[in-house]
């Protein structure tokens, strides 16, 4: 759209960012080349000089993702944006990029497995040190700072117990420092939460997640200010070359034109759901965003717009009751992805965050008998009869 109006998200994410070829195309294209031609030598020289605004090869930029990415900026009210080859891609990204040997990460404990491995693991190898807090406390946050640390990073909700981090007071430390907060939306969707409003300085995705949605294909996104994606994550990104396939950024683009729809169903139908089950006597304790009873309902209720298309449960009978409801389930699919169309639940302590150690699990309170449900958009009614059948047989 080349008009100055400001576009209300449902129309940006059917709209925003495209770019028609001469042949007037209805659906955005995919440009699957490698590389691009020139009309001359002093043409490619201009175009590598930078005088030139146009593509150079696929690996640093490519019309499809280009149109991927102005949308997606468009939605979070970011300046700019690249995307990658999937979420883990993303976060490591944003992490890395502006971090060297001898700064300092506050990471909050609860994260998804691999995000918390790349914090506990892989940044110290290259000289980087990190810190795990407890996030649902800002003071943990403010006692871990040190004079080199420079990022702070966490998810919120959290992977897989929902817990909620405030956002804002943790930007507010990071700018009282100069350090970057990194947040990783994923589960809160940018529909649901804004981060950069909020003062986060860099938002990550997983579009493997809502925004693909349909279970097709990986990709991921992080999404800033100009400056920040220019001094930190542009050469890092075009010389290491985590870039998104065309071919995918396309399909992220049909994902987006109806992420209203299906955000709003799951949310619903996983609202409805968590009502269910923390009736049942079955369920020990259920954890989601949306209900009065969440342990940080305040601050749930001052940052996001809505409750997540997650819940997380926990069944009395510990593993055995788990695995047993799972293997009775009709509808709901048992798989470790979320944000999908299709209902899909899984057990974190054999799965997603197997490689924790018991310890470490139990300090996340990811117990023996703790489910993830992500939400889909079959009839509401229909999910929570499969979930009374399948704890009718406990």
């Amino acid at each position: 759209m080349t008009s100055n109006r400001q576009f209300r998200p449902a129309t940006q994410l059917v709209h925003g960012g495209t770019s028609r070829s001469g042949f007037g195309e209805t659906s955005e294209a995919i440009f699957l080349t490698q590389g691009f031609v020139y009309d001359s030598a002093e043409a490619a020289e201009a175009r590598f000089k930078g005088e030139d605004p146009g593509f150079v090869y696929s690996r640093y930029a490519n019309p499809t993702n280009d149109m991927f990415e102005k949308r997606m900026c468009l939605m979070e009210g970011a300046e700019d944006a690249r995307a990658t080859a999937s979420g883990m891609a993303a976060i490591s990204a944003a992490l890395l990029c502006q971090l060297r040997a001898g700064d300092h990460v506050v990471s909050a404990r609860a994260l998804f497995g691999s995000c918390r491995w790349v914090v506990e693991t892989l940044l110290p190898r290259y000289g980087i040190e990190s810190t795990l807090v407890d996030g649902r406390d800002l003071a943990n946050f403010e006692t871990a700072i040190r004079p080199n640390t420079k990022v702070f990073f966490l998810e919120s909700p959290t992977n897989p117990t929902l817990e909620v981090v405030d956002i804002a007071g943790v930007a507010k430390l990071a700018n009282q420092i100069g350090a970057k907060l990194v947040v990783d939306n994923v589960f809160a969707t940018p529909l649901m939460q804004k981060p950069l409003e909020l003062g986060a300085h860099v938002v990550a995705y997983s579009a493997t997640k809502h925004i693909d949605g349909q279970g097709r294909c990986l990709g991921g996104v992080v999404l800033s200010d100009k400056d920040w994606i220019d001094e930190h994550l542009h050469d890092y990104f075009r010389h290491t070359g985590p870039s998104l396939s065309p071919f995918n950024a396309w399909t992220l683009l049909k994902g987006l034109e109806t992420l209203p729809l299906r955000v709003r169903q799951q949310t619903e139908n996983a609202a409805r759901v968590a009502d269910f089950l923390a009736d049942h006597p079955a369920i020990a304790r259920v954890i989601y965003p949306g209900r009065a009873d969440h342990p940080q309902a305040e601050i749930c209720a001052r940052q996001m717009k809505g409750g997540s298309t997650l819940v997380a449960l926990e069944l009395k009978g510990g593993k055995e009751a788990a695995f047993s409801m799972q293997n009775r389930l009709e509808v709901v699919k048992l798989s470790n992805n979320l944000g999908d169309t299709k209902s899909l639940i899984t057990h974190p302590a054999t799965t997603t965050h197997k490689n924790l150690s018991e310890e470490a699990r139990d300090e996340l309170g990811i117990g023996p008998g703790v489910l993830r449900l992500s939400a889909g958009i079959e009839d509401a009614q229909d999910l929570i009869e499969d979930f009374d059948r399948a704890l009718s047989g406990l």
